[in-house]
């Protein structure tokens, strides 16, 4: 699934060998809505943990007695799901009748599945004959635990029979389970799809990760596989998908029904089952490899009318399928790979085995009318979700605790197809740019978990789909290929998908097959990156002919208390040196400090080549001034490091915002976007921390613009026929620093365009690429007028990602009155619950009105959880989002008493995470505030 975290922080610590196993019980799960994160004060006592490995066998099994599972009296062996009088509109209930074959394992009179929502109208056990067995006398639910129990009055002998049970669900607007999705239809609609009011709909599911249950009683934990077979009535005008082919339809119980039947899918994990039904269209390509002899059919549907935006999404997809067949070195295992474009969801996309779903902005492109960027973001995103084909789907994780190797993984192998096919976007560096950067923000909070989890109940597994899970492990991932050889990683993968294809597998057995393969022990140096919180900071200390390293926890608070700093991690330091940088030492760093001889005071040097080790870099100020002069001999991904480095430790206070800002003014003729990016993204966070200092905000205001105004000058605002990705990336963002910082005749410029755009004198004026950033400006520097304008266009636009470009510029006003009217806006029902956190990300990074967004939630705390509450991926988000960029110990604490008596389950995370920002960004702005102003004035900015 991909962003998930578009992201929350979990767990802490790794899974224990228990002393002794747990007293044999009947166990019940926590409540979906109730969990609770370990408390923070637990970080320092989880150190001594040993990891799973080291157990023997039977301590492993204790290990994993401790998880809150389904008693173990029954296994599911195939399910046969049957969905039928849909009410479509009103209640938006439907009937439903299931069939499981179940291996009984020992005697027993009572069967225990997960249920949520459902109403179980009876249930039975039948023998393989069709003869009853037992009839269900009691059944009885825990919303708690999420469990339906079915009480026989018989005992239920160790045999293979099946269970059959009738139930009744709701089609629910919650964006997980079996649900709907509203839309407006942009062409013709077939008479029976579904209608209420102003809006169409479409049914789909969203299982992961524990939300099969939502839909039919089921044994919903990953490693109970079983088959699936599926059927559905649904009105004869809809399209019925599901993972695997239609097998036959047939007449349903009324006219103007169907019953649509589907052929039996692999043996795989409930959360991978998926549906839907629409008024779907779609576009086909044929895979060029053959499978079994013939091409396999790759489809994307939509609603009717936007097919034909699907087609870049087409493209990536069908070659995606050969070239992952080609890498894992087992075949696409599916007869058929369908992706669907669902109007309402709260990630970014799920990898339900073959029929993938995505929100709309992660799979349409509207040529000419979309946004570049979105042909990057799609390209990604369906690499993603296809390499969980395999890794994920075809091989699953043992439990959620090894969630990062669905996700980390995904993550790094999709950015590799997306730079096979697309090499021109230096997609590696925008990784190191983006990925990484983001994983050591999130990773530098004490607020911040190991990749792996223990997860002891099921429910808490949506705290850990985050950027740790997600970036932190890719990015291991990453410097693990780079140190292994990326052929020799893949061989090692493609072992692992074959010793454990469609079973589930433990981060051990992918370390046990990368051992195999390079004939090291990966175990070794790899446990401590996964099991271990945090990552470190290797501290450069010059002398004569050679330097000393050393290795400590990187917190943005720079004050890791010895306890938190007890992880030895193994560190490539890939040291580049020589006059041209030229020769390359791959030694690692093993111990807490070490000497490098060779290399010394006088050296050029650089260390951890292209950023392929997740680490910070702390260099003697004079080193990393010569590194800033010598920009010419560093690699994209250096320098990215360079500057995410002197920004972290900035923070943090092991480095200076002096020695930040003289690094920073040596990029003025730099010429790459993923380079700029990075200084974007550091001078975003000082002109915020630093933004209610009026001097100091307006030093950095024209030190932006002096830095940025050559650049943008030399680029200009003219789109070029066929111009690079990048280029066109780079142009975009240029503008919108030179405008952001007060660039007088680009601002003029931008408002000029917007006038001709807005009163439908020139339709093209505003060019397609700079809608974000020409209507951000404008309604920054304009009046009520341009924000009514903008927002009329979000509610006009039928372009994918033109919602998404307005919201995300309305919320630049710097009007008060305006800024309410924003929220009143966000929070109706004119923006769609999935968006909402755009409003938040908007106004936290208005630093002028921020405080405003903070006291509406405040004032309309009702109106604003009830809307939020919907969904809880979409509270956190919100909350994290919006919170996070203050830099004032009392709002932090103005925070914490407004929550106090709240019930923070649904984001007690984010929460966390926001104070530690807060914590964090006061403290910088208190100590470095003077001195940064000093510096500013020194060099004529102020």
């Amino acid at each position: 699934m991909w962003g998930r975290s578009i992201a929350r922080a979990g767990r802490v610590g790794r899974v224990a060998c228990p002393v002794r196993p747990a007293p044999l019980r009947t166990i019940y799960l926590v409540s979906r809505s109730r969990p609770r994160s370990l408390p923070l004060r637990t970080l320092p006592a989880l150190k001594a943990l040993t990891p799973v490995r080291h157990c023997s066998a039977e301590v492993r099994m204790m290990a994993s007695q401790e998880r809150e599972t389904l008693p173990e009296v029954a296994k599911p062996i195939n399910y046969h799901v049957s969905l039928f009088d849909l009410q479509l509109g009103g209640s938006w209930g439907y009937k439903g009748a299931l069939k499981i074959d179940l291996k009984v394992t020992s005697a027993t009179k009572e069967i225990v599945l997960n249920s949520k929502e459902i109403d179980v109208q009876n249930a039975e056990v039948l023998g393989k004959d069709g003869s009853q067995l037992a009839k269900a006398t009691g059944i009885t639910y825990d919303k708690t635990s999420e469990r339906v129990a079915l009480v026989f009055s018989q005992e239920i002998a160790p045999a293979d029979v099946v269970l059959s049970i009738n139930f009744t669900g709701t089609m629910n607007n919650a964006m997980c389970g079996f649900y709907r999705s509203k839309y407006k239809p942009t062409g013709e609609v077939s008479a029976d799809t579904p209608k209420e009011d102003d809006f169409h709909y479409m049914l789909s599911t969203q299982f992961e990760s524990c939300d099969a249950r939502r839909a039919f009683p089921c044994f919903d934990e990953p490693n109970l596989k079983s088959t699936f077979d599926f059927e559905i009535e649904v009105p004869k005008g809809q399209t019925a998908l599901s993972n695997m082919p239609v097998l036959a339809e047939r007449e349903g119980s009324t006219p103007g029904l169907k019953f649509v039947t589907f052929e039996k899918t692999p043996v795989m994990s409930t959360y991978l089952l998926a549906w839907a039904v629409g008024d779907f269209e779609y576009v086909e390509a044929m895979t060029e490899r053959k499978y079994k002899g013939k091409s396999i059919p790759v489809r994307v549907y939509t609603t009717r009318g936007l097919q034909n935006q699907a087609r870049f999404a087409l493209e990536c997809a069908h070659r995606t399928v050969d070239y992952f067949s080609e890498v894992f070195e087992i075949e696409y295992p599916l007869p058929k790979a369908d992706l669907l474009a669902v109007h309402e969801f709260a990630m970014g996309a799920m990898e339900n085995w073959g029929l993938v779903t995505y929100r709309t902005t992660a799979v349409l492109f509207d040529e000419g009318k979309s946004d570049n960027r979105y042909k990057n973001r799609i390209a990604y995103v369906v690499a993603h979700e296809l390499a969980h084909q395999w890794f994920g789907n075809l091989v699953t994780m043992d439990w959620w605790n090894e969630l990062w190797l669905n996700e980390g993984f995904a993550t790094w192998v999709g950015w590799l197809a997306v730079d096979h096919f697309y090499p021109e976007w230096n997609v590696w560096s925008q990784f190191v740019a983006e990925g990484v950067q983001q994983a050591f923000h999130l990773d530098s909070l004490r607020a911040s978990h190991p990749i792996e989890v223990p997860v002891k109940n099921a429910l808490e597994v949506d705290q850990i789909f985050d950027h740790i899970s997600y970036l932190k492990g890719s990015s291991v991932i990453r410097m693990l290929s780079v140190h292994l050889g990326r052929e020799t990683f893949l061989r090692g993968v493609a072992d692992y998908l074959k010793s454990h294809a469609y079973g589930n597998a433990t981060t051990n057995d992918l370390w046990s097959a990368l051992s195999k393969a390079s004939g090291q022990d990966v175990h070794s140096f790899m446990d401590p990156w996964i099991r271990k919180i945090g990552f470190p900071v290797v501290t450069v200390a010059e002398e004569p002919g050679q330097i000393t390293v050393k290795q400590n926890r990187f917190l943005s608070t720079g004050d890791a208390k010895p306890e938190e700093d007890e992880t030895k991690w193994w560190i490539p330091l890939g040291i580049k040196s020589g006059p041209q940088l030229a020769t390359v030492d791959t030694r690692a760093l093993t111990l807490k400090s070490d000497t490098v001889p060779g290399v010394g005071e006088d050296s050029f040097y650089k260390i951890n080549k292209d950023l392929s080790g997740f680490y910070r870099t702390n260099y003697p100020p004079l080193h990393l001034a010569k590194l800033g002069q010598s920009l010419d001999l560093l690699s994209t991904e250096d320098k990215i490091g360079l500057l995410g480095d002197a920004s972290a430790l900035a923070v943090s206070g092991e480095g200076t915002t002096p020695a930040l800002l003289t690094l920073l003014e040596g990029f003025k003729n730099e010429q790459n976007y993923l380079v700029w990016s990075q200084v974007s993204a550091s001078l975003a966070n000082l002109r915020s921390v630093f933004s209610q200092n009026e001097k100091v905000a307006e030093g950095l205001k024209q030190f932006t613009l002096r830095l940025a105004t050559p650049a943008a000058e030399r680029i200009g605002w003219e789109f070029q026929p066929g111009e690079d990705y990048l280029v066109v990336q780079l142009r975009k963002l240029l503008i919108s620093m030179a405008c952001n910082a007060g660039h007088e005749g680009f601002v003029t410029e931008a408002k000029r365009r917007f006038d001709l755009w807005a009163t439908g004198k020139d339709v093209n004026a505003v060019h397609t690429n700079l809608r974000s950033v020409i209507f951000g400006i404008n309604v920054s520097e304009g009046s009520r007028e341009a924000f009514e304008t903008v927002k009329a266009e979000y509610l006009r636009t039928d372009s994918v990602d033109g919602k998404e470009i307005c919201l995300s510029a309305l919320g630049r006003t710097k009007d008060a009155t305006l800024v309410k009217e924003y929220l009143n806006f966000v929070f109706s029902d004119k923006v769609a619950v999935q968006d909402l956190h755009s409003g938040a990300v908007s106004l936290a990074s208005n630093s002028k009105v921020r405080h405003l967004l903070w006291e509406y939630i405040k004032e309309n705390w009702d109106a604003v959880s009830t809307r939020l509450s919907f969904n809880n991926v979409v509270f956190e988000r919100f909350v994290r989002m919006g919170l996070s960029k203050f830099a004032d110990h009392q709002i932090s604490e103005d925070i914490a008493a407004f929550f106090q008596d709240k019930n923070t389950v649904a984001y007690d995370r984010a929460l966390v995470i926001v104070a530690d920002n807060i914590r964090t960004n006061a403290s910088y702005k208190e100590r470095d505030a003077a001195l940064v102003l000093e510096w500013l004035q020194a060099h004529g900015y102020v």
